[in-house]
């Protein structure tokens, strides 16, 4: 009796478990068994894993009994990526490949009948999985080398068929392999301006210095935001600018958001993603689209691929209610929980949303009443602003009602900061909060917990009563009051002082509540 292991990963949204292949070949009525949880792509894989030793010069125990058991048993299993495991797993067992030789390595990789091996997603987390258990060498398909390669300490071979890796284990001459084909489909439409928000500045913006501060701030934060006012005043190119005044990923945020993009199955990702994303699905996007699921495997969504960065949804009143209020949960924790069956995932989601809207279905209610267009009924309004709910409201940070420029504004003295000048403010702002929150989960101000924020980074006395009061009042609830103390330590951070005091929080209230800002006593530091 002959028995052998070899190992790969199983991933459950962002959590990797490693698996152990057990393989025995034994007398008995001969066959091949696979047992541990395994799902119907899974099951295929004895037919694949057969033709492809067959075809890769390598004898098939086409007289013995084997089992191969995935370990731990208990857990459902699934997908394509397995068979290079089994594969190895089996000619370990048969004393093809050098005893020990399968130890510290994790396999990943779908085999073709004639043994070559394809790309498979999600490579980035296994192989960091693997290395959290202890993993130091991987065999991925070639086209993905560079991908799992950016996990450190792992040493990552590229390989395009199983003869290649048996090659390789065995010390021998690698034989020559058909290159393997990129994972993905090709786009086969393509169309002037689709990479337009490439190319955005905030120089290409005059006026409008209300609602650039408080950009400035939820960039500097990580905040959510709402921008509303009538069509054409501005809303979208705001949101569209948001991302360039963003500094570029740490090497751990660079690696989450990479991971997403991987688990998405997001053709191209060969390399870390350095700067931070920009999503902005259509208003008819399904809650399964936008937070994550799908038929079979879980995978992430609109919400998770815009980790670190920005999901900008524009008409926002226009999404379906369900759509709404399943922003709830993952706008206060940050990150996403999905149960469909016996799978559970959970996917980072620590983006800026942005959110805009009309004032009303027509676009063209303004407060000023000579230039108010407006041919909605007062009901009208009311409902529509209505699908904009409490709860959702209360959890966001900025509100701010954008106008346009006005006359003044386009005159030739207007002030066009580019989005450089404003990104190495954030940056800084940013580079404090870093400081401040060293050895914490979080690392902006817009993603401390509330009760740790009271206890450990507290207000001034006098602005902690003015806030109190604020709250006793109603104006503020006290997950509004929360957002404002937040605020204030962003405002703080930009000015480039110690502490919040009275002008910071002046600010923060205003921001919050949406009252227009007065920006000569903001205090910035130029």
């Amino acid at each position: 009796m002959m028995l052998a292991s070899a190992w790969t990963v199983v991933l459950q949204g962002s959590l990797g478990h490693l698996v152990e292949v057990q393989v025995d070949i034994s007398p008995g009525v001969v066959g091949a068994t696979i047992v541990g949880r395994p799902d119907a792509s899974l099951l295929e894989a004895r037919d694949r894993v057969r033709m492809a030793i067959t075809h890769s010069a390598a004898p098939w125990p086409s007289t013995r009994r084997v089992t191969i058991l995935l370990s731990p048993a208990d857990l459902p299993k699934r997908g394509t990526h397995f068979d290079l495991a089994i594969a190895l797993g089996i000619k370990a067992a048969d004393g093809t490949l050098p005893e020990g030789c399968l130890a510290e390595t994790v396999l990943i990789g779908e085999l073709t009948l004639a043994g070559g091996l394809r790309p498979v997603p999600g490579v980035l987390p296994m192989v960091m999985a693997g290395a959290a258990r202890g993993m130091r060498r991987a065999f991925v398909p070639e086209p993905q080398a560079r991908e799992a390669a950016m996990v450190p300490g792992v040493e990552v071979y590229g390989v395009r068929s199983l003869a290649q890796v048996i090659a390789q284990l065995c010390g021998e001459e690698v034989p020559v392999a058909e290159a393997v084909p990129e994972s993905g489909g090709t786009s086969l439409l393509s169309w002037r301006g689709e990479d337009r928000v490439d190319d955005v500045d905030l120089a290409d913006l005059v006026g409008m210095a209300d609602a650039r501060y408080a950009l400035e701030v939820a960039a500097a934060g990580g905040h959510h935001l709402m921008l509303s006012g009538p069509k054409g005043s501005g809303k979208t190119s705001l949101a569209e600018r948001l991302p360039t005044i963003l500094p570029d990923l740490t090497r751990e945020e660079a690696l989450e958001l990479t991971a997403v993009l991987s688990l998405a199955g997001q053709p191209g990702v060969t390399d870390l993603v350095v700067r931070p994303p920009f999503r902005a699905p259509h208003h008819d996007v399904s809650k399964s689209s936008l937070l994550g699921g799908g038929n079979g495997r879980v995978r992430p969504g609109e919400l998770s691929r815009a980790h670190c960065g920005v999901l900008f949804l524009d008409e926002f009143p226009l999404f379906r209610s369900d759509v709404i209020e399943a922003l709830r949960q993952p706008m206060e924790s940050g990150e996403i929980r999905v149960s469909r069956g016996e799978e559970s995932a959970v996917y980072p989601a620590r983006g800026m949303v942005v959110l805009a809207s009309n004032p009303c279905p027509c676009g063209d209610y303004h407060p000023i009443a000579r230039v108010n267009n407006c041919t909605c009924g007062e009901v009208t309004r009311r409902e529509y602003r209505r699908r904009m709910t409490g709860p959702i409201a209360d959890r966001i940070d900025v509100v701010r009602h954008v106008l346009g420029p006005t006359r003044a504004d386009r005159g030739p003295l207007a002030d066009r900061e580019p989005s450089s000048a404003v990104r190495t403010r954030v940056t800084q702002a940013r580079i404090r909060q870093a400081e401040r929150y060293a050895g914490e989960t979080w690392r902006l101000n817009g993603q401390v917990p509330g009760h740790l924020l009271r206890a450990r980074w507290p207000l001034p006395p006098a602005v902690e009563t003015r806030l109190d009061d604020e709250v006793h009042s109603g104006r503020l609830s006290r997950r509004g009051a929360t957002r404002v103390h937040r605020l204030a330590w962003t405002v703080a951070d930009l000015m480039g002082v110690d502490a919040p005091e009275a002008v910071a929080f002046e600010t923060a209230l205003r921001l919050r509540t949406g009252e227009p800002l007065s920006l000569a006593p903001l205090g910035r530091v130029e």
